[in-house]
């Protein structure tokens, strides 16, 4: 029982350590695996031969309040999510709703063309695509 005790005292302090490193860097992830828990808008990341691929879930956000810009090498999801239910005059036990502005940065690939994003929003989902620079995409050699 006391190995039990141990490992589950060590998980904690990596999660503590890990905690102190995203405030300490200003909570802005170098990668989509160096962002925190619970960050809004949740996102999805992939990758194809000709595209990276980034889907963010962002329901109920109007997509004419939603900012996409690309600045040296880091893709920014930026905008402001309003409150959907009328403000109550008593005090809430739990708020899972996020309401207010958000802004996630993500690091592109290297192969990531910076001009040539395209953005589109669907039944809550930001769909993301950004092409990928045409020497970095794979090409058959014929052999002679």
């Amino acid at each position: 029982m006391s190995d039990l005790l141990f490992n589950t005292a060590l998980f904690d302090e990596f999660d503590r350590l890990q905690r102190q490193m995203s405030s300490l860097f200003g909570g802005l992830p170098s990668s989509i695996r160096a962002s925190r828990l619970s960050a809004f808008p949740q996102i999805n990341l992939g990758s194809t031969d000709d595209s990276v691929e980034i889907v963010a879930f962002a329901p109920g956000i109007d997509p004419a309040k939603i900012e996409v810009t690309v600045d040296k090498g880091l893709l920014t999801i930026s905008g402001e999510r309003t409150r959907a239910e009328p403000e109550s005059e008593g005090r809430a036990y739990a708020q899972e709703r996020f309401a207010g502005s958000f802004r996630r940065a993500i690091e592109l690939p290297r192969d990531a063309d910076p001009d040539n994003v395209k953005a589109r929003y669907a039944n809550g989902c930001l769909a993301i695509s950004v092409g990928k620079r045409e020497t970095s995409r794979p090409r058959a050699i014929p052999v002679q």
